[in-house]
């Protein structure tokens, strides 16, 4: 991904209001991003720890989207859960289900597109075995570092494209 300012997230945002966009806080060390190790630019609001961004740049112009978390209730056990864009594994609250308002009239009237990821966002790290997952068991895949990019790639644009009406 390439770098990106505060001004090129606030207009990137496809599925909330002007208003939401100029409210919500974007992170303040866009500088130390690893951008070259990173498919979307992915952050929870420390302030809402209910609300999550995410920020991807699909070959044109970039594409947010703010999301909305669902934390599930703790079983008492150790349970385990697969981000659904990265395919990594965490326990205990290192997935955790996010939704999307979709675009357009399926947004007014309330639609909405859910996915299981990774609560910290840092699915292109994982992704890379830049970053590994607490408690989290690592699968022993065949595919290669570029396959598994493009896989959690296109797991991203599957989910983009739902939020947007074209999947």
């Amino acid at each position: 991904m390439r770098p990106i300012t505060e001004r090129d997230i606030r207009t990137s945002f496809v599925n909330c209001s002007k208003g939401e966009t100029k409210r919500l806080n974007v992170p303040k060390d866009l500088a130390d991003h690893p951008w070259e190790d990173l498919d979307f630019l992915g952050w929870r609001d420390p302030g809402a720890p209910e609300r999550a961004y995410l920020v991807a740049d699909r070959d044109g112009p970039l594409v947010g989207i703010a999301l909305r978390v669902t934390s599930g209730a703790s079983r008492g056990f150790t349970s385990r859960s697969m981000c659904s864009l990265c395919l990594t594994t965490h326990t205990n609250g290192g997935v955790a289900l996010m939704t999307a308002r979709r675009t357009g009239e399926a947004g007014r009237q309330g639609n909405s597109v859910g996915h299981y990821l990774c609560t910290d966002l840092a699915c292109s790290l994982y992704t890379r075995g830049k970053k590994e997952a607490a408690g989290g068991e690592t699968v022993d895949e065949s595919l290669s570092l570029g396959e598994k990019v493009a896989r959690t790639r296109a797991n991203l644009y599957s989910f983009l494209d739902k939020v947007v009406g074209q999947g």
